[in-house]
């Protein structure tokens, strides 16, 4: 005897329809389609794309990929795995534990944008189309069929909404464009992954070692680009793989796997930040990779003013200007009016307590404010110091910061004989001043996450996250607010005085113009805070992240002259619409940011 398991379909009930994908196009051929694109632009990559070397990168080589080709090549190997792990090839079902197709997609679509941009770049610079060879042509056509077979891709498309008959155009208009809308983030939206099993120690520390490396190598090979068109091409391979690996579930089976070793995990990602100066040949790239650690530091004490205790602190570059005038004075500098030079050690001390003590003086009298009021105030700060120290010089005011030429001739520090002003030989490595001056800064940096992570698990801690979720209640909860507040006031000034004493070494000079609200080249107050929400509020790795990718953008997109900070800007609009709770936000800003999300079993206080 049979029983019937399904419901039969009653006369008259049209059948749900097939799932289809973006472009109509037959699901097996689609996914043929893309893996054939992926597979030949493989092959196009190690064939000449120009016929002369005037392009930078020297694309018209055979048999050895160069300058953009190789993203191109990274791009399509991604794209070739996710095809097919789409047709369950054995032992790559392990790369897609949400599902390929959106992987797919995100990775065709990377490899598509470098290869098209690679094209036109050189149509553009070398006078035509003319000027390309036929590995020109053949990546351009390749790529497009890899992108048009992974979305014509199948997928669970949603339902639109019901039409009201009485709407007019333009709301028919509107309620179409949104289920198109729709349609597409269901398009390039993936499953929630497969946990990952409890694996043995040492293979999951493998994992942490290997995601470390790759970050080491992204970073390296980023802030190393050595020309304008390969710094786009890798902007546009970094970010849409980076969505691809996220898409595939990798990502997060790497969290996972990075939770359960918090400690290692983060004695790993210094390890492998120290290892940066070596991979250079020179000083260039450690120059940007010490200020941008200085930047970082100061963001992540920003962190703790704006991320866990919810107070907005417009002005928190004075206080990196603060700690840096304080350790100038003291340097021994012949700018200095005070003839003496302390010690590196005493010189922190100094930093760090003249900017604590002025976090106090400016907390005490503003911190009953809130929200607008307490960031005007905060605003105002800022702008005082500026103006005070350009007008101590002798002649507005007392001669002590020398006005606005500040203090210049800054020696370099010598810590326990060891000149960071000097090239020195490590193990067969030349480590240059810059690169001495990063691992110093390194060390802080520890030194700032270390305080943060213990502030953030601390009982203080717990009551910054309540006054930043909701003050009043915190009140009623017996929580002295106006004391939590200053504390969290002062660690943030501290830790900015902190940096501040490194960077006034590593300028040789300090002016009052370093120190602004607004302006082209961060550190400054604005990129301070947008390095804090890009990053993602209240977590550690956040704010080093944004604070990395606002000091390396704006610094190798120059060649946009006045148009620079329009094109960041108009990025980060579209960040902040698209991933509002910033690039590494913690479990609960995903669900306040995005209320569909699944919630989770605990919520963590940072998302640390």
């Amino acid at each position: 005897m049979t029983t019937q398991t399904t419901a039969p379909q009653t006369p008259g009930t049209p059948a749900a329809p097939a799932p289809s994908g973006l472009i109509r196009i037959p699901a097996n051929i689609a996914r043929a389609l893309a893996l054939g694109g992926a597979a030949l632009t493989i092959v196009s990559t190690f064939m000449s794309w120009t016929w002369t070397s005037a392009f930078p990168g020297d694309l018209t080589v055979y048999g050895y990929p160069g300058g953009l080709q190789v993203l191109v090549l990274i791009g399509s190997i991604l794209t070739t795995l996710f095809a097919l792990a789409g047709y369950g090839v054995k032992g790559l079902r392990h790369l897609v534990p949400a599902g390929g197709d959106a992987a797919l997609r995100f990775a065709a679509l990377a490899t598509f944008l470098t290869a098209w941009y690679t094209v036109i770049a050189i149509s553009d610079e070398l006078g035509g189309v003319v000027n390309l060879d036929p590995g020109g042509f053949i990546v351009a056509i390749a790529t497009l069929a890899a992108l048009v077979g992974a979305l014509a891709l199948p997928f669970e498309k949603p339902e639109p909404d019901p039409i009201d008959p009485d709407d007019d155009r333009w709301e028919k208009f509107r309620n179409k464009a949104a289920h198109q809308r729709e349609t597409i983030k269901a398009a390039f939206a993936a499953g929630s992954p497969r946990p990952v099993g409890k694996l043995p120690s040492w293979v999951e520390i493998l994992v942490i070692v290997a995601v470390m490396a790759l970050g080491l190598t992204v970073f390296t090979y980023g802030i190393g680009t050595q020309y304008d068109e390969l710094f786009i091409g890798f902007l546009l391979t970094a970010g849409f793989g980076f969505a691809a690996l996220n898409k595939s579930g990798l990502v997060a089976q790497a969290t996972q796997i990075t939770s359960r070793h918090q400690t290692i995990t983060v004695f790993g990602a210094f390890i492998a930040a120290a290892l940066f100066p070596f991979t250079q040949t020179d000083d260039q790239y450690a120059t940007i990779g010490v200020y941008i650690l200085i930047f970082a530091t100061v963001a992540l004490g920003l962190n703790i003013v704006v991320g866990l205790a919810g107070l907005l602190d417009l002005g928190y570059v004075a206080f990196l200007g603060v700690g840096a005038y304080a350790a100038a004075l003291v340097s021994g500098s012949p700018s200095s009016p005070w003839d003496v030079h302390f010690p590196f050690w005493a010189a922190v001390l100094v930093g760090a307590a003249a900017s604590l003590t002025f976090g106090v003086l400016i907390g005490a009298p503003t911190l009953r404010l809130r929200g607008d009021y307490l960031a005007i105030v905060t605003l105002g700060f800022g702008e005082i110091f500026r103006i005070t120290v350009n007008n101590l010089d002798g002649t507005s005011g007392p001669d002590i910061t020398n006005g606005s030429n500040g203090i210049s001739s800054i020696p370099d520090l010598n810590i326990l004989g060891w000149n960071l002003g000097a090239t020195h030989d490590i193990l067969g490595f030349t480590i240059g001043r810059f690169a001495n001056y990063f691992l110093l800064m390194l060390l802080i940096t520890a030194v700032v996450v270390l305080v943060f992570r213990r502030s953030g698990d601390s009982r203080i801690g717990r009551a910054w996250v309540a006054i930043r979720e909701d003050e009043t209640a915190a009140l009623a909860m017996g929580i002295n607010g106006f004391k939590v507040k200053l504390i969290a006031f002062a660690v943030g000034a501290s830790l900015a005085g902190l940096a501040g004493t490194v960077q006034a070494h590593v300028t040789y000079t300090v002016t009052p113009e370093q120190y602004q609200f607004a302006g082209p080249i961060p550190p400054n107050s604005a990129f301070l805070l947008a390095a804090v929400v890009l990053g993602g509020m209240g977590t550690i790795g956040g704010p080093l992240i944004g604070a990395s990718l606002l000091y390396l953008i704006p610094n190798k997109l120059q060649f946009l002259g006045d148009y620079q900070l329009f094109a960041f800007g108009v990025a980060l609009i579209l960040l902040m619409r698209f991933r509002p709770e910033g690039l590494v936000a913690n479990r609960r800003r995903q669900l306040e940011f995005h209320e569909e999300a699944e919630a989770p079993t605990v919520l963590s206080k940072t998302g640390a």
